[in-house]
């Protein structure tokens, strides 16, 4: 595998996160070249030497455009936001370099269609920042469900909620704006689809709601600006495998913090994940003596790869910054043409095309086709 130069745009809350797994991918897995940090990319040059200095870049600038179209570098790193995805990711294709685009992949499917468009064009690596399938629970998740420990798989109900935007006297900010797209659907309802795309599939047809807590907020300096966005969302799906579905999504959820909650139902058991305890999962089977049946809690540890990787010791856990570490180190598994656990642009089309039948249907009133 070759050494990988990395050139890394926007260094808010996600940059950091891809800045530290690009930082600790060869310490942690011992088998990778430690990649080279070549350059980053802010709004304005003095924002980008100070974050370059500090997150462990070369060298810096205020313009993304220059960096995209550097010759020395091998991947784009972008955690901007969500409406800046579409162009900075197709300049780094059309440059020639690998790209790991932060999630959604953008805020309207025709954009996404173009990612997809140059992606194919470019032959490169083309990856989406949906670290939560890199749990070792999900791959645990997984395999029970392949071994057909709860049988039959009947029914899915998957919760994600946040209290980020749950306080009405908070003022407007670019969230609430419709060019960040639909709302609680797309700025995070697209993890719990994540989650189940790699575990069940997709989905055939829905029926979404949407709603709006709080029909305006205010705004600096005085005034009051009317929300553009939907922070709560609920939906009915039908899986492409016949078993139907409920998708209820809350960005104003008082009391919950990072909260996806999926309940698998099957023939002969059910399965439960809750990501504020994301180094667990509960499962049920029925079978037994019937005054023994319950809910068991199953522990991650050095049995469930690749904890093994971060810690000897079962039980401790791991954290959001491990999974995006081993999420780096499957991109970079995939662009040295191994088989990788990950999700690139041409299964992520399917979550965004998933999303955009959810918000017609909404509009629209009636279940639509995906």
């Amino acid at each position: 595998m070759k050494t990988l130069s990395i050139g890394l745009i926007g260094t808010g809350y996600m940059g950091k996160c891809h800045a530290l797994a690009w930082n600790a991918v060869a310490s942690v897995f011992g088998d990778v070249p430690r990649p080279r940090l070549v350059m980053l990319a802010e709004a304005s040059q003095e924002l980008a030497e100070r974050k370059a200095q500090e997150l462990g870049f070369e060298r810096a600038t205020g313009d993304w455009r220059a960096l995209v179209n550097d010759p020395g570098i091998d991947v784009v790193s972008i955690t901007t936001p969500n409406a800046f995805h579409p162009d900075m990711a197709i300049a780094a294709l059309e440059a020639g370099k690998h790209v790991w685009c932060e999630k959604p992949m953008a805020t309207r499917l025709a954009d996404a269609e173009r990612m997809l468009a140059a992606a194919r064009a470019s032959g490169k690596v083309a990856a989406l920042g949906y670290n939560y399938i890199q749990n070792p629970v999900m791959r645990l998740i997984r395999r029970i469900l392949d071994e057909g420990q709860i049988g039959r798989v009947n029914h899915v109900r998957l919760e994600m909620d946040e209290d980020f935007m749950a306080n009405a006297d908070d003022l407007f900010y670019w969230k609430s704006e419709a060019s960040s797209g639909h709302g609680a659907l797309d700025d995070f309802g697209v993890h719990p689809l994540s989650l189940l795309w790699v575990l069940l599939g997709g989905v055939r047809r829905v029926c979404g709601h949407m709603a709006k807590p709080y029909a305006e907020r205010p705004v600096q300096g005085g005034g009051r600006r009317a929300v553009e966005t939907y922070d709560i969302a609920t939906v009915l799906m039908e899986l492409e495998s016949g078993a139907s579905g409920v998708l209820a999504l809350n960005r104003s959820a008082w009391g919950r913090k990072g909260r996806i909650f999926v309940q698998i139902f099957g023939s002969n058991g059910t399965i439960v994940y809750d990501q504020e305890r994301m180094n667990e999962v509960q499962l049920y089977t029925a079978d037994g003596a019937k005054e023994a049946q319950g809910f068991r809690t199953i522990l991650t540890g050095p049995q469930h790869p690749p904890y093994d990787k971060f810690i000897p010791a079962p039980g401790h856990g791991l954290g959001f910054n491990d999974l995006k570490i081993i999420e780096c180190r499957e991109l970079m598994r995939r662009i040295a043409g191994e088989k990788a656990h990950l999700i690139d642009f041409e299964d992520g089309i399917r979550i965004e095309r998933t999303i955009d039948a959810m918000a017609r249907s909404a509009h629209e009133g009636r279940w639509v086709e995906v």
